[in-house]
């Protein structure tokens, strides 16, 4: 699970060798300093799962939540730098073959008085990893995930650097330490566990009390650890069932166990779609001192609503969609202040290859090369400029086209990647160029349908700017927008998608799952050698040859028109200024990312 995916509407630095957990992350040293104060923060999609592991859990709604219920061994800041957390510390203490060391801190406790430990990330690893399944994938005809019958195992979640640890980890007799071994180098290694929002994941304990009945902690992590380690089916059907869905819920659940957690804050309310109320917890016994004693996320997805609250004094701090009028109406409020940049989301434009569409060598006689050519024609069509200069610029005057795949713009690698990708072609419109392409294809107006959410204002003009321009070309574009876009994705009904992807992290293997043959977010069916090649050496690539491989990458995804990026989502902070040390970063959790540092005076 490498991109959080955003509901309608809605490496950077290389990573140290070694993340400690010495000092709190920021944050205050004074115990008064959170007596009595409260924050209400806007936002524009319900929490709806403790799991942000799952493919249903895997979402920014969730994300900036259990990021201040959950502590972790590293977090972003606002460098986008990997910064030491509380659980403990990770390192590298072989290299060949790669072995990672985990080590807990004996602080680092779940809400009830039971460990954070070895079991918890042991059970985290086989979620991820995909070694466990004995199904591909176990989905409903909406794409749910089913109930596992008990010869079958299936966690809901893949992640490539998972994957590359097939063998059981060491495993400390306190149950502190925990090493993985990799079967080949990985250059993500520092990031793979327990990095930002997603912690070490759920509560082994709570998994074994859900899943196998057994109450008393340790012996339920023990089983855990017994199950996978001798691979048992019947018991791992149960333990993936409780992993899936036993953490979803979307109002206050009645089971305490469900809200389980090892960071300063923990769950007190939930009303359905309407609020959460998040409190310090007196039990926490990790180094983390908040200054804010209550928070309440407040949801409202109209963001011109969300302004209205923050006027009325009903919210002090949000960040709903940019539109002109949003900025407009913010500016004009007493007493309230507005940041303007760039958000951790980036939109982009992504083809179909395999639903026998215009871009699929199947409709083209198999011809790969005349599918490309369409591809490439209709590219020359997409007014990337003229979509930032238009719909984005009003919002950040300083916005440019995003020229990178995977990179955010600004990054260490971004320049020199950029230089080397070919999208310099796509700066601009080129209608005859596309005429021509087509022509050379022998293909005449090519009926393109194109998928967004037909309720979001921007992608409405979006859609509109791409229509004109690709008619020009000759191509007949076909409106099939849906406010229901995000089930669709995958299902062939549609050659174009329009959407975003809001990056979890900075490694270089993070879009992996994005272009690789077969993989959980290549929802374009898009398949090739040479790029599953380069994916590969991406893994294993040393610090020196990242930036030439990833550039290799992207150049190799320009050459075959796999799709183009457009522009990093404008971001609108906004919130009362009597809330000190607001800020955003482009990777998730964004707003929250220092809620130790906040303050309201």
């Amino acid at each position: 699970m490498n991109k959080r995916f955003l509901a309608a509407g809605a490496s950077v630095a290389a990573a140290a060798l070694v993340l400690t957990a010495c000092t709190p992350p920021g944050g205050g040293d004074d115990d008064d300093a959170s007596n009595d104060t409260t924050l209400n923060i806007g936002w524009n999609e319900s929490f709806r799962s403790m799991n942000t592991l799952t493919a249903n859990g895997n979402a920014t709604s969730n994300a900036i939540l259990t990021y201040l219920m959950n502590d972790n061994f590293g977090y972003y800041n606002d460098d986008l730098e990997v910064t030491d957390g509380n659980l403990g510390k990770v390192e590298q203490v072989s290299e060949d073959p790669l072995k990672v060391k985990y080590s807990f801190n004996d602080d680092a406790k779940w809400s009830d008085g039971t460990p954070v430990d070895a079991a918890d990330l042991a059970l985290t690893w086989a979620g991820m990893s995909s070694n466990f399944n004995t199904v591909e994938s176990n989905s409903d005809d909406e794409g749910n995930v089913k109930k596992n019958d008990e010869d079958t195992v299936y966690f809901d979640s893949s992640t490539i650097g998972a994957s590359l640890i097939k063998d059981f980890p060491e495993i400390s007799d306190d149950g502190k330490e925990l090493t993985f071994e990799y079967t080949k180098p990985y250059s993500d290694w520092a990031d793979e566990f327990g990095i930002g929002a997603d912690g070490v994941g759920v509560p082994a304990h709570i998994v074994a009390k859900k899943a196998l009945g057994i109450d008393d902690a340790e012996k339920g992590k023990q089983a855990i650890l017994d199950a996978i380690k001798d691979k048992e089916t019947k018991k791992l059907s149960k333990i993936s069932n409780v992993w899936n869905t036993g953490f979803d819920f979307t109002s206050m659940p009645e089971d305490e166990d469900l809200l389980v957690h090892s960071g300063p804050y923990k769950m007190t309310k939930f009303e359905e779609g309407q609020y959460v109320t998040l409190e310090l917890d007196d039990n926490y016994s990790g180094p983390t001192k908040p200054k804010i004693n209550t928070i309440t996320v407040r949801y409202n997805g109209d963001p011109m609503a969300m302004v209205q609250a923050v006027e009325n004094g009903e919210v002090d701090f949000t960040q709903p969609q940019a539109t002109s009028d949003v900025l407009s109406a913010a500016e004009d409020l007493d007493g309230v202040k507005v940041d303007t940049g760039d958000d951790a989301t980036y939109e982009h434009v992504d083809f179909t290859f395999d639903n026998k569409g215009p871009f699929d060598p199947a409709a083209n006689g198999g011809d790969e090369d005349k599918a490309r050519k369409v591809r490439q024609a209709f590219l020359k069509t997409v007014p990337r400029q003229d979509i930032v200069d238009k719909i984005i610029k009003p919002l950040n005057p300083e916005a440019k086209t995003r020229d990178s795949f995977n990179q955010v713009p600004g990054s260490p690698m971004y320049d020199a990647i950029v230089k080397g990708n070919g999208m310099e072609a796509l700066k601009e419109v080129d209608v005859d160029g596309a005429k021509k392409l087509l022509k050379e294809a022998g293909v005449d107006s090519p009926t393109v349908r194109v998928m967004y959410d037909n309720t979001n204002s921007r992608r409405q003009q979006e859609f509109q700017l791409i229509k004109e321009s690709a008619e020009k070309a000759g191509f007949e574009i076909k409106d099939v927008g849906d406010v229901n876009w995000g089930t669709r994705l995958g299902d062939g009904t549609y050659d174009v998608a329009l959407f975003g992807w809001q990056s979890e992290g900075t490694g270089i293997t993070e879009s992996d799952a994005n272009y690789r043959t077969g993989a959980q977010n290549n929802y374009g069916g898009y398949s090739s050698k040479k790029t599953d090649k380069i994916l590969d050496e991406i893994l294993v690539a040393p610090e020196e040859d990242q930036e030439k491989l990833s550039t290799e990458l992207e150049k190799q995804l320009t050459d075959d028109a796999f799709g183009a990026p457009l522009f990093q989502f404008p971001s609108l902070l906004i919130y009362n200024e009597k809330l000190k040390n607001a800020s955003t970063i482009t990777v998730s959790p964004t707003l929250m990312w220092n809620y130790w540092e906040w303050e309201v005076n």
